[in-house]
Parts: C-alpha cells; sequence; structure tokens
C-alpha cells in the first residue's frame, strides 16, 4: 500500500512539475514541426485547399465513468477539429467547418487515484488508447451526447484519414472551489491510412508522434455521478513529431507547454 501511494505521488508530482515547467516556458518562442495538409489530396476528395500549420485546435466531447472502488476508468468521445496554428499565429484553413470537417473519435481506459474531485487532486495514466482520425464534406458538423450520454456526431459520410494508439499517457483533476478541472496529456503513434497518402501533404515521409493536451473548464464538465461526467467543449491542442528518447518526460512537458498556451490563446 505504501508502494502504490508512493508512486501516485510521484506521478501527480511529475504532473505538476510539467505544468510549472510550461508556465516558465509558455512564452518562450519554441517552433514546433510543420506540416502541410491538402483536404484536395484525400480519397475522396475533400473540399478545401492546401495550408501550412503546426498545432491543431480541437474541441473536446468525451464521456469519462469511473470505477469507485478501484479507480479504473474509461473515456470516449469525439475531437472536433476547429482550426490550426502556425508560428504562434492562428490561420485559415480555406474550407474547414464550411465546406468539408475534420474530427477525431477516440476511446481510452486507465486507472487514477479516487477521491473527491471537488475537494482534492487526483492523477492517473492511461492504458489504452485508440484514435481515428476522420474527414467529411458538408458544412460543420455538430457534437452531444444521446440521453445515456453517449458522445454522438451528425457528421456524414466520414471516411478515415489516419489512425494511431498509446505510447504514454496521463490525467488529472484539481478542484477549484466550485468544481474541478479534467485534464489529459498523451504520446501516440500516427498512422496515415495509405491510400491518403495525398492528403499529408509535407513533409513526405509523415510524423509518426503526435503529442494532444487537454484542458477544461468546470463550466465545460457536466456531472452525471459521483463516478461520471461529459465534458463539452473542452479545449485541446494535438501537433506532430518524430520519436524521441523518454517519451513521459517529453509528454508531460510538452503537453503541459501546450495546454498553457491553448488556455492563453483562448483569453486572448
Amino acid at each position: 500500500m505504501k508502494q502504490v501511494r508512493l508512486l501516485q505521488s510521484r506521478a501527480l508530482r511529475r504532473t505538476s512539475l510539467a505544468i510549472a515547467m510550461a508556465v516558465v516556458c509558455a512564452s518562450a518562442s519554441a517552433a514546433l514541426p510543420q506540416f502541410t495538409l491538402d483536404p484536395a489530396g484525400a480519397n475522396p476528395a475533400l473540399l478545401g485547399s492546401i495550408f501550412a500549420a503546426d498545432n491543431i485546435f480541437i474541441s473536446d466531447y468525451s464521456h469519462v465513468v469511473i470505477n469507485g472502488n478501484t479507480g479504473a476508468f474509461t473515456d470516449t468521445g469525439y475531437l472536433a477539429v476547429q482550426g490550426f496554428q502556425l508560428a504562434s499565429a492562428a490561420i485559415t484553413a480555406p474550407g474547414l467547418n464550411s465546406t468539408y470537417g475534420l474530427y477525431f473519435q477516440f476511446s481510452g481506459t486507465g486507472t487514477q487515484t479516487l477521491g473527491n474531485p471537488f475537494t482534492s487532486s487526483s492523477s492517473g495514466t492511461f492504458s489504452t488508447l485508440n484514435y481515428t482520425l476522420y474527414g467529411y464534406n458538408g458544412p460543420a458538423a455538430t457534437f452531444g451526447f444521446d440521453g445515456s450520454n453517449n458522445p454522438t456526431t451528425t457528421a456524414a459520410g466520414a471516411f478515415a484519414l489516419a489512425t494511431g494508439s498509446l505510447v504514454f499517457g496521463t490525467v488529472n483533476t484539481q478542484p477549484t472551489g466550485t468544481g474541478f478541472t479534467p485534464g489529459a496529456f498523451a504520446q501516440l503513434n500516427f498512422n496515415p491510412v495509405p491510400s491518403e497518402a495525398g492528403f499529408f501533404s509535407a513533409p513526405g515521409s509523415f510524423y509518426t508522434t503526435a503529442f494532444a493536451a487537454f484542458t477544461n473548464t468546470p463550466n465545460q464538465v457536466r456531472i452525471v455521478s459521483p463516478t461520471e461526467f461529459v465534458i463539452s467543449q473542452g479545449g485541446g491542442v494535438i501537433n506532430f513529431a518524430t520519436p524521441v528518447p523518454e517519451p513521459q518526460t517529453y509528454a508531460l512537458l510538452l503537453g503541459g507547454l501546450l495546454a498553457v498556451g491553448f488556455v492563453k490563446l483562448r483569453r486572448s
């Protein structure tokens, strides 16, 4: 039991340290790896024009269920692509969410510390996390939840552009006094569908690793029960890189940096 508590304490300290380091580094001008996407190169073609970016802004719609006895959790949902960024500035992706759209569908499992999220911090890790990036033609789809709190979307005619799975990831919650803020950070494999090479225009040998960071405010969290909640329109970012050593350390640090940067962008 002492060993379990020690490991949990270290995990929480690593998460807190990463976020604290990100605050220090957030003003730095470190460049993210650039990529070029060509909607017209997709198969079938998406109704948009080519653009370059280095960061993806997403909106999180997810359903989290926690086992109150073991701390095991499931997390399922959609990540709607809202826009892109290049060199710290928002850019226009012609046609995005007007003539075509992009979204990720994901499903994950893991284990976290037990406790009341309104009064105490929690931390945990993903055991599995799988996703598919989809594209579709038409106006922006809507995302929400059915009567059983399962995430839903109105996207029609969607087709897979890429898939991926977990390398390393963490989850955490922080009480705010009036609610709590859930967050997550992950390093993931990124595998473009072979027939969709035209969509991933550059680099020619596209990145094989993706980093994702999510941070949410209490008003984006709806409590269903003491062990179940949904996130609606939560904030997050995704970018790419080549594999690096020590994925746990790198994912936590980069995840914290991206989360802080995303919050600063929304405030501005």
